[in-house]
């Protein structure tokens, strides 16, 4: 989006709708600069008695790497607890997916007790920051994909981002430019999803 040019209510809505989902991505990736900016707006979420109950870990480089040998962990102690042994190809794999975009912005839940802002509310705000977040990279002109998947919340994987308890990894958001054009969304029909009173 130009920053020069006035942009009509029309164009911005059009704009968000044309968001998609990249799964592969490549360099060049947002610097520390792009990603604070993207940061910055994920933290104007709606957020009731502004206890900020989300945090923001970006990895990058070879600690993709260490966030591999932790999805691995979780997945194996996944496949112990369940009685499953894993087979070199998912080992492979599981260890090799942080290194499907050249940065992953993770966004985890800092939940605080707030007798007026219940649990639920706080996970929603998280929710709202990570859309925050992905329409402000995509208006720095990357792609992305929000990614959770059954290992996000396995103990070796909270382990590895310091993430409590009583806390959860919303959001692993994989952040590059795309080696592809990006597909067009066909119209959606929002009828059977809308209501008026």
């Amino acid at each position: 989006m130009s920053d020069n040019a006035q942009v009509t209510d029309e164009q911005l809505i059009n704009w968000i709708k044309s968001r998609r989902s990249i799964g592969n991505l490549d360099i060049p990736a947002p610097t520390h600069t792009q990603i604070k900016a993207a940061i910055e707006c994920a933290a104007t979420a709606p957020d009731h008695k502004k206890l900020k109950p989300w945090r923001f870990i970006v990895t990058e480089g070879n600690a993709r790497h260490q966030l591999g040998r932790a999805f691995l962990a979780a997945a194996e102690a996944k496949a112990v607890r369940e009685g499953e042994t894993l087979s070199e190809k998912t080992q492979q794999k599981t260890y090799n997916m942080p290194l499907r975009a050249p940065v992953i912005i993770t966004v985890v839940t800092k939940m605080q007790d707030h007798k007026k802002v219940p649990p639920f509310e706080q996970m929603l705000s998280a929710g709202a920051a990570v859309q925050n977040l992905i329409l402000a990279l995509k208006a720095q002109g990357f792609s992305t994909v929000w990614r959770t998947g059954l290992l996000c919340n396995e103990p070796a994987v909270k382990e590895y981002f310091g993430v409590a308890e009583d806390d959860y990894v919303t959001a692993f958001v994989y952040t590059g430019t795309s080696p592809c054009d990006k597909p067009v969304r066909k119209p959606m029909d929002i009828e059977p999803l809308l209501r008026f009173e």
